[in-house]
């Protein structure tokens, strides 16, 4: 993975006219860690690495996220193992996005997961945020906001049912990414490992 530079806002755009990007249509992709294993009491929670059941699930979203050209530019990571090998297991990308895993992001609540993305440089088209639940839930059902959630669809529905391990969210956001905000993300596709079993992608 290619870790992000370190420079202020995760690459903060401070050139005259980034404003602009604020107009543009942005993609954020929530991915809950696969699976892991709880085989061992000792291991602390953090430190719990993904099973083979989160191994082959990580493995199928790897191939629909190339099948459906889902191909983040920013990766905003928590630092817990299950969270970083699902990431290496959707590795390597055709173009290798900039990798920042985040301690603050490890079992945070929605409003941590927010200001992540809130310091996200304009610039950056899409993001993908690898994190847990419950935080991880709660955000997706923030973005979606409390309308579309009422009068939504199969995706709406199917995400009120729940999170699971290895499922992906994927939004439409209009507007900058330090507004973001209850309501912002309008949800494209939701995809849990049980869906893609079997599914016709093409």
């Amino acid at each position: 993975m290619r870790a992000a530079p370190k420079t202020g806002g995760r690459g903060e755009d401070k050139t005259p006219g980034a404003w602009q990007h604020a107009f543009v249509m942005r993609q954020l992709l929530l991915l809950r860690h696969a699976k892991s294993s709880r085989d061992d009491p000792a291991i602390a929670d953090r430190d719990r690495p993904l099973n083979a059941r989160g191994r082959r699930s990580a493995a199928s979203m790897r191939l629909a996220m190339r099948t459906l050209g889902l191909a983040p530019d920013v990766v905003l990571v928590s630092t817990a193992i299950r969270t970083l090998e699902t990431l290496d297991a959707l590795e390597p990308w055709d173009d290798t996005p900039l990798v920042e895993p985040m301690d603050s992001l490890y079992l945070a609540e929605p409003i941590q997961l927010m200001a992540a993305l809130h310091g996200v440089a304009e610039t950056v088209r899409s993001v993908l945020l690898i994190g847990h639940n419950p935080g991880l839930h709660d955000l997706a059902l923030d973005l979606t906001g409390p309308r579309a959630m009422a009068g939504g669809g199969p995706n709406e529905r199917a995400l009120a049912a729940g999170f699971p391990t290895g499922a992906l969210a994927e939004f439409v956001v209009a507007g900058s990414w330090w507004n973001l905000r209850e309501g912002g993300g309008r949800l494209l596709r939701f995809l849990t490992p049980a869906m893609l079993e079997g599914a016709d992608l093409s």
